[in-house]
């Protein structure tokens, strides 16, 4: 694509909570340095995700409800790109859209906020907030003295409500944390083997359409080579065992040079059943890692952990 030029104006999509307005102004800074004849603007678009925030996600779409309309706005025109947490985007895109970029990773890991105690010093009974299915299974499964208790909401809502006393301690991404000025209010950083972090948590996403190969041409230019092979490791993983919000998967990819190693894990709702496994190889092959290392889960136990889900158990 060295013939393709950047497009002197660019129209961004993003959610209008306080974490995807800040995503949204990182990518357009990002691409206005990179191009100064480039001026990005931010579009702001409502999803169903947003609106119903009282209902667990598993219970209403899953991953889907934040991209939706992000989609059908990139499809008529709207907008020229959209940008997404990387850990909310489905891997099956639209027909006509791709993922552009998925840019340099942040922290990984899942964060604690609480009054000072860390989870292994939660008294039994201890309410801890999570929204996700994959937190809620790792955090019983290591921590079966407390209770896990449904948390929605962004992430300023899901503060006040400890801050409100709803909650003894509550669970959320490390990145979106750092991102919004409140890493001082993290008690404990949750290492990957306590709690294996969500596909793709910490990077961003830029979905554009593929036949617009200015606006690839212009997102290329913020893809980091890293992310980008852990990310298609991880959603390999995730693609070849269910994919959705439905069902605690997790899985964390780490590159080495042109080395990739990945760790997969699926659970049970009530965390009583975990299955978990590692692989590593050549960071080329990253997508058939996932895939491989996926297959060894479902034949370790995990599909029978699947169908038990299915069939709503567990």
């Amino acid at each position: 694509m060295s013939g393709t030029s950047s497009p002197s104006a660019l129209r961004l999509g993003t959610r209008g909570s306080a974490l995807a307005m800040w995503q949204a102004e990182w990518t357009r800074s990002a691409l206005e340095r990179g191009d100064a004849g480039m001026a990005a603007a931010i579009v702001t678009i409502r999803t169903t995700g947003d609106r119903v925030t009282d209902v667990p996600l598993a219970e209403v779409g899953g991953k889907g409800l934040f991209t939706k309309e992000l989609d059908e706005a990139l499809l008529d025109g709207r907008i020229d790109a959209a940008v997404h947490s990387l850990k909310d985007l489905p891997f099956d895109l639209p027909d006509g859209l791709l993922l552009a970029a998925v840019c340099e990773r942040e922290d990984p890991r899942d964060a604690l906020v609480s009054d000072g105690r860390t989870l292994d010093r939660m008294p039994p009974g201890a309410r801890i907030g999570t929204s996700s299915l994959r937190r809620r299974a790792q955090i019983l499964a290591r921590f079966p003295q407390v209770e896990v208790a449904a948390l929605r909401g962004n992430v300023d809502t899901r503060l006040h409500k400890l801050d409100d006393g709803q909650y003894d301690g509550i669970v959320l991404a490390a990145a979106g944390l750092r991102r919004l000025g409140h890493a001082g209010r993290i008690t404990e950083l949750l290492r990957p083997e306590i709690m294996l972090p969500a596909i793709g948590q910490g990077a961003l996403a830029i979905v554009c359409r593929a036949s617009d190969a200015a606006v690839r041409h212009a997102l290329g230019k913020l893809d980091d080579a890293d992310a980008r092979a852990a990310a298609r490791a991880e959603r390999a993983l995730m693609a070849s065992l269910d994919g959705s919000c439905r069902v605690p998967i997790a899985a964390y990819a780490v590159t080495d040079r042109a080395r990739l190693r990945l760790r997969g894990l699926i659970a049970s709702l009530d965390g009583a059943r975990v299955v978990a496994d590692a692989a590593d190889g050549p960071r080329a092959d990253a997508e058939s890692l996932g895939r491989r290392l996926g297959q060894r889960l479902r034949e370790s136990g995990g599909a029978e952990i699947l169908q038990q889900l299915a069939n709503g158990g567990f």
